[in-house]
């Protein structure tokens, strides 16, 4: 080891951990105890080579502080000796001695951080900087993504696979990635309360591991163990796989987890740091959050953040924050199950988009049914985490079409993919910014398994297989996503107004009953219209958008719409209708069909379409009268429902 000399400086402030200046190492460590060592060591060793006191003197409050002149090899390693036990620095960089997933020695390894840092080349990256607007979020597990042996990648459950899977991510249409927590936490779960001392050394592991992350852990470095090959460089695998993420045209967004042991002003500086040094997007705020402090922080006025709320935080001009709550999710799986008084919560979902802060919509997450579960399930299936079954949600509002459980049963499955097919579109027409859970778009299912938290196997990793057995679902998630982006009336800059204020003869957005302008709220009502004029979106050529016409039915009966009048030059043409299993329940951009009774409109059970109002040349044929309409007898509504349908209607 090299001599070194403590120099003692009065007036200089630097960060907590280690800061390197030309000459000189400096070091801040926040701890409550009585004595405090910097100890170091060799590259690869084992044993402490050296330990240098701290000065109380140097200590301003519970930080202490250390300023060396003198230089060490480039390997060399360090942590704390803090009233005579080793601890790690809680603001490290890297640690080694976690290095592997799930291995239960990890709690007996003291881990150490190198003194140095490594030099990264960003190459010019530069933030994409999309508007929530314009936003779709694909949100996955960093192993859950590609620990799967149908995954096909290097490294499988690192940055590095999940690098591989960018061109998928891109090619389904998100913009935007969300990863659940990167930083480094402990998997390995134990339970002090059963240590005996006199028999044992420490804790001990309890054969569960903490597969999502939200515990306290080291907020300054990346997990060791998402990173690949021998070497474990987890700060390098990082920043290459946000660089490939920016080279894509996408933007990351990382969970971060706090406990509320965390102060206020080390909660401002771990979210400021992850910005500054990794070059991250956004930040999804988790647990005790100071989101005054953090929402009105002006080097994070470009960076999405996201949380329950922002209350008592004042908008600004950037719109940067987002409200990330189970609002979307609860009404819209109350309406898509058909449930009674839902009319007006499926009216506020569908335009909910403030002015001062995005929203951002769901409708299934890590904590809870997948897509598929919500169609399969009614009650969770949890016994596989050892809790009896009682951790977990009891409310899913979700209905299982007839059925519990998964099933091939062809009239069965059909229904729970036209359901699927609704879920999407009411994810994806809905203005606010939607958010997709990985694997949902493959149909994927956790077996009712609710509160996968401690499932590190299939359970909770994505089968790409599925992206064959349920190409339907892959397509039509896609077909969606691209029918939201090719068309700016479903994804709004700001929220509609409800009044034709361009006097272009059509309010910018209007609600409509199964008769056109005639919206119907009583609270047996499922059916809904919703006319979208397109001269209020502009496309990126500067042309104005087409007409739409949405229909909701989610009743268990047949209903005949009266889609409203177009301008004369304008057709109906039908794009979208869930229950079209023939077609998978669209047409391709071009391909849509004209509709031939341009008054009428049959839609099935439980089904959602859409009109879009093409411009033509010729003029619009007469429609029928409505008497000469074929109405259709009740048996004609038995024949088309479901075995589902039939066995139970919630």
């Amino acid at each position: 080891m090299e001599h070194y000399k403590i120099v003692t400086e009065q007036n200089h402030r630097y960060p907590v951990g280690v800061t390197i200046t030309d000459k000189k190492i400096h070091v801040s460590v926040v701890s409550a105890a009585k004595s405090c060592s910097l100890v170091l060591y060799e590259t690869g060793g084992e044993e402490p080579e050296q330990k240098i006191p701290m000065d109380p003197a140097d200590r301003k409050g519970d930080v202490w502080n250390l300023t060396l002149e003198g230089r060490w090899p480039k390997g060399t390693m360090y942590c704390f000796e803090m009233d005579g036990v080793l601890k790690p620095d809680p603001c490290g960089r890297q640690f080694t001695g976690w290095e592997q997933w799930g291995d239960p020695d990890n709690i007996n390894h003291v881990m150490k951080s190198p003194l140095y840092e490594e030099t990264f080349d960003w190459q010019g990256d530069r933030p994409p900087e999309i508007p929530f607007h314009e936003t779709v979020i694909y949100r996955c597990h960093v192993r859950g993504m590609t620990c799967h042996s149908s995954s096909k990648v290097r490294g499988k459950g690192t940055f590095r696979a999940l690098t591989e899977k960018l061109p998928y991510i891109r090619e389904l249409g998100a913009t935007a990635i969300e990863l659940m927590p990167v930083n480094e936490f402990q998997e390995i779960v134990v339970r002090e309360s059963e240590w005996n001392p006199r028999e044992v050394k420490g804790p001990q592991p309890t054969g569960q591991l903490n597969y999502w992350g939200y515990t306290g852990g080291y907020y300054y470095a990346p997990k060791a163990s998402y990173s690949s090959g021998q070497k474990k460089k987890p700060v390098q695998e990082f920043k290459t796989f946000v660089r490939e993420v920016h080279k894509a045209g996408m933007e990351l967004v990382i969970e971060l987890y706090f406990s509320g042991k965390e102060s206020p002003a080390s909660v401002l500086d771990i979210v400021r740091f992850w910005v500054q040094e990794y070059h991250v997007d956004g930040i999804h705020l988790v647990g005790y959050v100071p989101e005054q402090l953090i929402g009105r922080d002006p080097y994070l006025s470009r960076t999405k953040l996201f949380a329950t709320s922002w209350n008592g935080v004042e908008p600004g001009t950037s719109r940067h924050l987002a409200e990330y709550n189970d609002g979307f999710l609860v009404d819209m799986r109350k309406v898509l199950k058909g449930d009674e008084d839902q009319i007006r919560p499926l009216m506020f979902r569908i335009g909910h988009n403030p002015k001062g802060y995005g929203v951002i919509n769901y409708m299934a997450h890590t904590n809870g049914f997948t897509m598929m579960d919500m169609v399969s399930f009614e009650r969770k299936h949890n016994e596989a985490n050892g809790e009896g079954n009682r951790d977990g949600s009891d409310y899913n509002y979700s209905w299982n079409c007839g059925m519990e459980g998964i099933s091939r049963k062809k009239k069965l499955f059909q229904l729970r993919l036209k359901q699927i097919r609704n879920a999407m579109v009411l994810l994806f027409l809905s203005q606010g910014t939607p958010l997709l859970l990985a694997g949902d778009e493959l149909g994927n299912s956790k077996s009712g398994n609710n509160n996968s938290y401690c499932q590190d196997n299939e359970l909770s990793w994505i089968n790409w297989n599925q992206q064959k057995t349920n190409r339907e679902i892959y397509e039509f998630a896609r077909h969606m996503i691209a029918f939201r982006k090719a068309h700016p009336v479903f994804h709004m800059e700001k929220e509609a107004m409800n009044m034709d204020y361009l006097a272009c003869g059509h309010p910018d957005m209007s609600f409509h009953g199964v008769n056109a302008w005639r919206p119907e709220y009583e609270n047996f009502r499922r059916q809904l219209g919703v006319l979208y004029c397109g001269e209020y979106g502009r496309k990126a050529d500067g042309t104005s958008d087409d007409y739409f016409f949405v229909m909701y039915n989610m009743h268990w009966e047949p209903h005949e719409f009266g889609p409203p009048r177009l301008p004369k030059n304008r057709r109906w043409h039908v794009a979208i209708d869930t229950g079209l299993g023939d077609i998978n329940g669209y047409y391709e951009e071009g391909q849509e069909p004209v509709l031939e009774d341009q008054r009428h409109y049959e839609l099935g059970a439980r089904s959602v379409a859409v009109l879009i109002g093409k411009i033509h040349e010729e003029p619009v044929r007469e429609e029928r009268p409505r008497s000469e309409v074929r109405k259709k007898t009740a048996k004609d509504h038995e024949a088309g429902m479901t075995a589902g349908d039939q066995e139970k209607q919630p």
